[in-house]
């Protein structure tokens, strides 16, 4: 009987086979949406396209495939800096509320952008990416000062707490010059609610450097933040030097939404939205959420930028609104069903 018994018993599970069979399902979704993202961003718009016309020499669409094929190329870019820099945040501050402007960064970037157009009266893209790279990290480095005071050091709640005081002051400033400077807001108005349009491949080729090492110190890091999930006291167990660590993954989303910011304008509810789609599908392990949290945040933003080419012709919605009118409801239906993954 005891031998039957086991003899008919079902095979337990392979628990790592089922997470490589997951991932495979969620890499396979991922390549499709992507594909879709990019064939509609090149295909649609103020006129619709063929796909044989786009290669037709001569042909209209040979002149809006230069268009928009650098606007294809930035919005992926985009895309995934905010999606990877949300999901390093929120492993950082361990709070799943964290995204690319917790610490001030957008408005940083925002502000040194207006600075360069109304005291150095700067007008070209490529020179005032510049001041807005800096200006977010001028504003990291002040949260971090800031939240390093008193006992304990640069908690995650001291973070969160002189992000968003660093941000409410910093963005009271650029209202105050925006008022006071029609010519200034003239210049900027159209960045500041987020947009991919109108870029060529020169701003493609600038920010690509500085989108790459942010890359690379994020996604190296993502064995770094499993271990910080565990506590900073275990981390140090472990041997892990956990103020070193969160330096260099802050490093690297620095120069990713500070690179994003300038580029494109602050854009919303990317880095906040995609991290935690990830992980109701694949878990919280990192070295699985931030790869495929820059492949989700890239194809977010691409069809945010697509919709908003076509939702009111013959104008377009710019891309930051888009991100939050696909990012609210979304959000909301996390929060119902009760599936914000947990960090």
């Amino acid at each position: 009987m005891t031998l039957t018994t086991t003899l008919n018993r079902a095979p337990a599970a392979d628990p790592r086979g089922r997470g490589r069979s997951s991932m495979l399902r969620v890499v396979i979704l991922l390549a499709g949406v992507l594909l879709v993202a990019v064939v509609a961003s090149m295909l649609i718009g103020a006129k619709l396209v063929s796909p044989l016309d786009l290669w037709r020499e001569g042909s209209v669409g040979q002149g809006i495939l230069e268009t928009r094929m650098p606007r294809t190329v930035i919005g992926l870019m985009v895309g995934a800096a905010l999606a990877l820099s949300g999901a390093c945040l929120q492993g950082l501050t361990r709070n799943p509320l964290a995204d690319p402007g917790l610490l001030g960064l957008n408005s940083g970037a925002t502000f040194a952008m207006v600075l360069a157009v109304s005291v150095f009266g700067i007008g070209s893209l490529n020179a005032y990416l510049w001041f807005g790279f800096a200006g977010a990290a001028v504003a990291a480095v002040l949260v971090h000062t800031v939240a390093s005071f008193g006992t304990g050091g640069a908690t995650p709640a001291k973070l969160v707490l002189a992000g968003a005081a660093v941000a409410a002051g910093v963005t009271s400033w650029t209202t105050a010059v925006l008022l006071t400077d029609k010519a200034t807001f003239d210049v900027i108005r159209l960045w500041q609610v987020g947009t991919i349009g109108g870029r060529g491949w020169d701003i493609v080729l600038t920010g690509l450097p500085f989108l790459a090492v942010g890359a690379l110190l994020t996604l190296g890091g993502a064995r770094t933040l499993d271990t910080l999930a565990l506590g900073d006291d275990l981390a140090r167990g472990l041997g892990r030097r956990t103020g070193i660590d969160r330096a260099v993954i802050g490093l690297g989303v620095v120069l990713l939404t500070g690179t994003a910011t300038a580029l494109c304008g602050p854009i919303g509810f990317v880095g906040l939205i995609v991290p935690h789609m990830v992980r109701v599908m694949v878990g919280s392990a990192y070295t699985r959420v931030l790869p495929l949290s820059a492949g989700f945040g890239a194809a977010l933003t691409l069809l945010a930028d697509v919709v908003g080419r076509v939702i009111w012709p013959p104008s377009e919605i710019q891309v930051g609104v888009m991100t939050a009118v696909v990012g609210v409801p979304v959000f909301v239906f996390f929060l119902r069903r009760g599936r914000m993954a947990g960090l």
